[in-house]
């Protein structure tokens, strides 16, 4: 089983903070959060430096709070789609020290995090898209409205090529990194990413049924598959 059964994340003891890892893209972030009020946050917005910055970001995090890891109630990291490496990164370190803990992790979508992030600053009703590049012809692409003070998808996560992502997205508010020039409300492509504070608080309020001991087949959302390419020899 991968879930036990009769446990619920809000009742899990709330003295203690969920470790929250977000490496989907360029910024590398975590979070120990114990609730909205108290938390700890640190974040490296570099490209390439995950394998370096992560675990160094999750010492001073512990640090800082002065707790231990074994304090900790479980981890949350984020899950895709994103980058296959940063994915990879982040999912072996949660992987590693919810073992090490003998804790829960919870496997958060990304673009749903972020989407969960988005309710903080835009109004009932507004429409959003978040898409991501995936390579030179492709991006990652959800659309959203805020409903309820939650969010619900108005198109499903899916891959689109560049030209019909442009029709979807001209004159819509866009948040990501697609490197597609867009036109109308599309200034927020500076955000691609969320926050690791809600990739902790989507685990806290959607994560029950992604509770997870087993850590066996628990592996990124890449959506595309990860081809290595080899140069052939003259």
């Amino acid at each position: 089983m991968n879930q036990r059964e009769g446990l619920n994340l809000k009742n899990m003891n709330e003295s203690k903070p969920i470790l929250a890892i977000e490496t989907s893209g360029s910024l590398c972030s975590t979070s120990l959060f114990f609730s909205d009020d108290v938390y700890f946050l640190a974040g490296t917005n570099l490209k390439n430096s995950h394998s370096e910055k992560l675990f160094s970001q999750i010492e001073f995090l512990f640090h800082e709070a002065e707790i231990k890891k074994n304090d900790i109630k479980l981890v949350a990291v984020s899950s895709g789609p994103g980058s296959f490496t940063g994915l990879r990164i982040g999912m072996a370190a949660a992987k590693g020290i919810a073992l090490g803990v003998k804790v829960p992790i919870v496997s958060v979508p990304t673009f749903e995090a972020f989407a969960y992030q988005m309710t903080s600053i835009m109004e009932e009703g507004a429409e959003f898209i978040i898409a991501n590049r995936v390579n030179k012809e492709e991006v990652y692409y959800a659309k959203f409205q805020i409903k309820a003070n939650s969010y619900i998808f108005t198109d499903q996560l899916t891959i689109l090529p560049n030209g019909e992502f442009l029709k979807k997205a001209t004159g819509i508010k866009t948040f990501g990194n697609t490197n597609v020039p867009l036109k109308g409300n599309n200034e927020s492509q500076i955000l691609s990413s969320p926050s690791a504070l809600w990739i902790a608080q989507w685990a806290l309020d959607f994560g029950n049924e992604k509770l997870n001991y087993d850590f066996d087949y628990l592996e990124p959302l890449y959506l595309k598959n990860f081809y290595v390419k080899v140069r052939q020899k003259k």
